[in-house]
Parts: C-alpha cells; structure tokens; sequence
C-alpha cells in the first residue's frame, strides 16, 4: 500500500498494489507496464517532497595543494579563462552590427542582412558552442587534460552572464554587458556534478589534477551537488554546495523588532538597545594608505609592484573576513531572539552615489559638499548594510522567523508617539517633540519602523493578524 496527501488537490490518495500468482486456471492479472507507471509517479511524488524539505548550502574549506597540483590549478584556470573570452569574442561577434546590416552595393542603402540572398547570421548560443567543444580539443590538446563538464560550465556561465544582461536590458536597468576577464577577474573553476572528483574527508582527489589536502574546520553536511575550486590571492579554495535537509523550525518567541541601520551604530534596535560600529576598514586604513603609496613608488611591471600588490589584497581580504564574521554572528542572535524583525527597504548603491556638480552663472564649479560624503560614503560600505539584512534575511527564513521591509520615508522626522512631523536634519541626533517624546533620533526611527512592519503584517496576515508561527510563517 502506497498512501500519501496529494499536494495539488489536497486528498489523501492511495494505490494498492496487489499481485495474484499465475496458476493453471487463473491468468496473470499483473500488467508490469501500468505498475511501472504508478511506481514512476510515486517516486517523482516523494523526490518532490524530499526537495520541498531540502535546502542547498555551500561549505567553504581551505586548500593546500604542493607546487606540481597548484601548477596544474593556475593551467586548468588559465585555459577556462581563454576559454570564457573565446567564447565571449564569439558571441560579440555575432551580435556586430555589420553582421546583422549590410550596405547594397552601387547605392547608400542599408539594409537587414536577412534580406540579402544567400546571407545569413550564424546563431549563437550556450548548445552551439558547447558542440565546438569537440573540435576545439582536437586542436588544442591542452584541453584533453580538463573534464569537459568542467568547459562545460564555463560556457553555461557566459550563458547566464548574457541572461542577466538580457534581464537588466528589459527592465530598464544599467545594462553592463558582460565583458573580457583578466587573470585577476576569473579566479574560480566548478565541476557541476559528481564526476571527475572524489572526497575522504581529507584529501580532494581531481581527475587529470591531483589530490589536495584540504582543512576540514567544521563538519561538511548534506549530498554534494557541486565542487568548486577558487583562487583568492596566494591561497585555494574548495566550495562544496550540498543538499541538506531541512532544520527544525525554532520555538515562537514572543518578541518583535524595528531596526534602524546608521554609521555612528551600525544598527539601532526598536527596545534602545544598539550594535555596535567595529569600524574594521577604518581600523585598516593607515596600513592600506602606506601601502598604497609604496605602490605608487615601485616601477610598473617589477616584482617588487607584484609583492605589494598581493600585500593590499591581503589587507583587503582580511578586512572583508572580519565583517563577515562579525555580521554572521550578529545576524544570527538577532534571528534566535526575535520572531518579526523589520528593516528599511533601503538601496545603499542609491545611497552611495557622489552629489552632483554645482555651476555658478559664469560656468565655475561650487563647493558641493563632495569630500564630506565621500567620507560618509566610506562609512557606510564599511558597515556592510546590505550584507547584513542579506543575513538575517536567509537565517530567518531557515529557522521560521519573518523579516520585512517597509518603506524609510520619514521614519526620523515622525514622532513615534504622537506622530507628528518634526523635521530635523542628518547633523541633529536627539528627538524632542511637543508632545514630551524625547529620545534618541535612531530609537524613534527603529519604533516607526517597526510599526510600519506591524501594519503590514496584519494586512498580509490571511489569520487577521495573529502572531505568524513557524507554521504560518
């Protein structure tokens, strides 16, 4: 007996699966086709459920390859890179203009070159390209020595470069179409599915490439789906992305939050509490800026200039890891602690953005306040705003929490207990109302902001409002 609740019509279905022995009187009744068919079904039915419960991580280790296996690292790298650009210069040149229109000859007409008899525009697509494959390695043998779904990849991520390029176009965003990659901007090679690698816990064994050893820091979960390998600096990397079941939903709390994010504290909680601002690129700035001017000393192309360019690399990526540390761990207290957190919907690209010029009658530029927001600019890409609601963001959909964002119009001019307008500008960092309010500006923003989140929640809310459960959430 098979039984389980179909999801699209929501009844309990059952099959039973019954089987009579042949005898001499009595036929086989058993028709192995249509059990086939219904074995099929069942098993597409639970693959479905196991997926509903399932959810991709990836799991991030460091790699110590000898000098022969990172010798063979930078060439597999070095050939999907000439790889990706071959593949890009082709495209390009199929989309160019003198491709698609054409002049006639004896007059300045231009026309389509579909009209022309006999000339046609050779399509070109991720298919396409991936049947080159073929006759590239038989010219290049130094591609037989690369699994091919590995090329294979390289040419499905150019794909999904033009995609998205495509999808910016038709929305009506910045473009940025997708261009060439240095040695500096292509650091990364994946094997897409369980072939051509193996893992024992300790060493990562790649076909035609060698066996490295790799720190297994904390324990690796899951099925893994794909490997791969990145180059960051000196050092090598291994993500693997695995399929992990589902974990258990946290207990209801009973708690709910506003947070208003800032440069002084990096987040203002709607109970007057505060995360502090670690300030890690400030803290980096003397050693960067005395780096930065021994790089602009050392001749261009010497090794010296190599050195002290892996040195800012360095000092940036450890800048970068400390954020990312610190907004994990405290994405992840917030997460435990409340059941609805509430952000500002704000666009930091937006936010960032340099003022624009100033002219006077005469045409000579003004004063526009230019160096004091690029020094506000820097504080808030130090912050790491977007990266943060990005955390609590995945964390809370993982552990059944609710995190919204409502709009930041006039969340730090309203007063949050009478509600009325009391304009204040960016220098003014205490709110006093008529009505006796008096507390701090980003406290009254992250009250407002979670009233905000209120409202929408009761209006979205299908039970009226009630508290949402890991259930309903």
């Amino acid at each position: 007996m098979y039984a389980w609740i179909d999801k699209r019509n929501g009844f309990r279905c059952a099959f039973l699966l019954t089987y009579w022995k042949p005898s001499d009187k009595q036929h086989k009744r058993t028709v192995a086709r249509s059990i086939a068919r219904l074995s099929g079904w069942c098993e597409m039915l639970l693959r479905e459920e196991r997926r509903e419960a399932s959810l991709h991580k990836a799991f991030k280790y460091r790699l110590y390859p000898n000098r022969a296996t990172e010798r063979q690292l930078y060439h597999v790298l070095n050939r999907c890179r000439e790889l990706y650009n071959a593949a890009l210069s082709e495209r390009k040149d199929a989309y160019q203009q003198d491709q698609r229109t054409t002049v006639v000859q004896g007059t300045l007409r231009v026309v389509a070159a579909t009209m022309i008899a006999g000339r046609q525009i050779k399509p070109m697509s991720f298919y396409i390209q991936r049947r080159d494959l073929v006759e590239i390695k038989q010219e290049r043998p130094e591609y037989q020595d690369i699994a091919s779904h590995v090329l294979q990849d390289v040419l499905n991520r150019l794909d999904k470069a033009f995609a998205a390029f495509f999808r910016r176009i038709k929305q009506g965003d910045t473009s940025g179409y997708p261009r060439f990659k240095g040695r500096n901007r292509y650091d990364s090679f994946t094997y897409p599915d369980t072939a051509g690698w193996k893992f024992d816990s300790w060493y990562l064994h790649l076909s035609k490439i060698g066996s490295i050893k790799v720190k297994l820091h904390r324990k690796l979960e899951g099925q893994i789906k794909t490997v791969t390998i990145k180059c960051e600096g000196e050092h090598w990397y291994v993500v693997f992305c695995c399929e992990v079941e589902a974990s258990a939903k946290l207990p209801v709390s009973y708690e709910d939050v506003g947070i208003d994010l800032g440069v002084t504290h990096l987040a203002t909680l709607s109970n007057s509490e505060m995360i502090e601002h670690p300030r890690y690129y400030r803290k980096a700035e003397k050693q960067l800026k005395q780096r930065q001017q021994a790089l602009s000393r050392k001749k261009k192309g010497s090794h010296r200039r190599e050195r002290i360019k892996g040195l800012i690399g360095k000092a940036h990526r450890r800048i970068a890891r400390q954020r990312r540390d610190f907004l994990h761990k405290q994405s992840r207290k917030l997460v435990e602690r409340y059941q609805v957190i509430v952000f500002e919907d704000i666009h930091v690209a937006n936010l960032t953005k340099r003022p624009a010029p100033k002219q006077d009658e005469q045409g000579r530029y003004l004063p526009n306040g230019a160096s004091q927001k690029a020094g506000l600019n820097k504080s808030m890409q130090d912050a790491g705003w977007g990266a943060f609601v990005s955390m609590c963001q995945a964390k809370a959909e993982e552990a059944g929490r609710v995190l919204l964002k409502v709009s930041p119009r006039f969340t730090s001019q309203i007063c949050s207990q009478c509600g009325a307008v009391r304009k204040k500008d960016l220098s003014e960092r205490w709110h006093s109302c008529d009505c006796g309010a008096e507390l701090d500006r980003d406290v009254n923003a992250a009250i407002n902001i979670l009233e905000r989140g209120k409202k929408v929640l009761w209006i979205t809310n299908t039970q009226g409002g009630k508290r949402p459960t890991p259930v309903t959430a």
